[in-house]
């Protein structure tokens, strides 16, 4: 693979311009398409099969009755995208077109555990240890089954006295309906680095990021 397949962030940008259907999530790209019915689910199911063994790039896909979740990455290329990442979304998304199965990109969504810590290598091994994760090249870990949420080490001199938040992160177009619903149910929000990121703050203490890939 050549370095020069993997893409910055801009580039991603423009590259999704044209992929109505994706938009970027840590690392990598997504798309949640929705059916009428199971069958038809399994029958794209079968399209993603069939076009990720000709380009030999493989997505995670998670069938879910009558909706797919895809979400592709290059793992080779230290979990970045890359134009394969773009070649494999353009022609999943022919075949959803072709099905007649509807894009629902709002939603997407994806779930980080964050850690504050003053010092992430005291901790990382135990935490890879326990759950059986890898360290991955941004020194965060990951399943190494790509089910289970990923964990970062969010290193601060002053950790918060709640050091474990989750992380959501969901595409800039949805973010307003999940902060209104979070508004709506009393939690604080705390805007100051929206649209980047925005801290919620439940009733106990519990923090709550909602990030998107806006400002990164």
């Amino acid at each position: 693979m050549s370095t020069q397949d993997v893409l910055d962030k801009q580039q991603i940008s423009a590259y999704l311009k044209d992929l109505p259907h994706w938009r970027e999530v840590p690392g990598a790209i997504s798309a949640v398409y929705q059916s009428t019915t199971a069958a038809q689910s399994i029958e794209l199911l079968s399209e993603i099969a069939g076009a990720a063994e000709l380009d030999q790039h493989h997505p995670d896909v998670d069938w879910r009755y009558n909706k797919i979740f895809v979400t592709t990455t290059s793992h080779d290329a230290g979990g970045r995208v890359t134009t394969r990442d773009i070649a494999l979304a353009a022609k999943i998304s022919e075949r959803a077109e072709a099905l007649g199965i509807s894009a629902q990109p709002e939603l997407i969504g994806v779930v980080e555990i964050a850690i504050d810590t003053a010092d992430r290598k005291a901790i990382g091994a135990q935490w890879a240890a326990g759950l059986g994760y890898k360290e991955a090249s941004d020194g965060s870990l990951v399943d190494p089954n790509h089910r289970l949420p990923s964990i970062w080490f969010q290193e601060t001199s002053t950790p918060n006295p709640n050091r474990l938040h989750v992380d959501f992160w969901v595409p800039h177009s949805a973010s307003g309906a999940v902060l209104d619903a979070l508004k709506g149910a009393g939690a604080e929000l705390d805007g100051e680095s929206a649209p980047s990121f925005t801290v919620a703050t439940d009733s106990q203490g519990n923090r709550f990021c909602v990030c998107t890939e806006q400002d990164r």
